[in-house]
């Protein structure tokens, strides 16, 4: 269930872990559908880091922030679900207090970003507000971690995207991010504040 028949940032990652010094690879995903494929393959391999940022709850119904591995690979899957409406300042919250702390932890050998920009507030398909200057900070703050973590390897993958102008312009922006990106936002784009919460247990009721 997803939309794609071949997983191109699952393969890489995987492969690029057995070349890898240290044998440990990072996939970050902001595109706004939950990567279940990707969390699939890598559920119970502690050799792949995967971060997924991604609107919750929506399609494909996975990503809840208590999905998060098992056996040899719990700990190494980390969701960040947002609700719809979520715009620039929470992203970069999400980014600077769970995402580039976690990278950091893990100690990647690489990052491979599964750039999706279909959170994009002119794309057509989802109901985000993230703004091409906005995408282009998250940018700016994953070229910072792989500068310090890996000798700035860093991969994006085009995904999702559905605005073709939006596309184009989230998909080259870079700026506004970290301390070495020469700006931030404006205020008024930074002002929400991120909220995690688990989501509820299920109830049975009979019939």
């Amino acid at each position: 269930m997803g939309f794609c028949l071949l997983n191109h940032v699952a393969v890489g990652a995987a492969h690029a872990a057995t070349l890898a010094p240290r044998g440990k690879v990072a996939i970050v995903d902001f595109d706004v559908h939950h990567g279940n494929g990707t969390q699939d393959i890598f559920w119970e391999d502690p050799s792949v880091l995967y971060v997924s940022l991604h609107q919750f709850p929506w399609y494909p119904g996975t990503g809840a922030l208590e999905e998060s591995g098992e056996g040899e690979g719990r700990g190494t899957t980390v969701n960040v679900p947002l609700p719809a409406g979520t715009g620039d300042g929470v992203y970069l919250q999400a980014m600077e207090r769970i995402v580039v702390p976690t990278l950091a932890g893990f100690r990647p050998d690489l990052i491979w970003v599964s750039a999706g920009y279909d959170a994009h507030i002119r794309d057509p398909l989802a109901m985000m507000q993230m703004s091409t200057l906005g995408f282009g900070a998250v940018t700016s703050l994953l070229v910072e971690a792989a500068a310090d973590l890996c000798e700035g390897r860093l991969l994006l993958t085009l995904e999702g995207g559905y605005d073709l102008e939006a596309l184009a312009a989230a998909g080259s922006s870079r700026g506004g991010g970290g301390s070495r990106a020469g700006g931030r936002l404006p205020p008024s784009r930074l002002k929400p504040r991120l909220k995690l919460e688990a989501a509820p247990e299920p109830t049975l009721q009979s019939t």
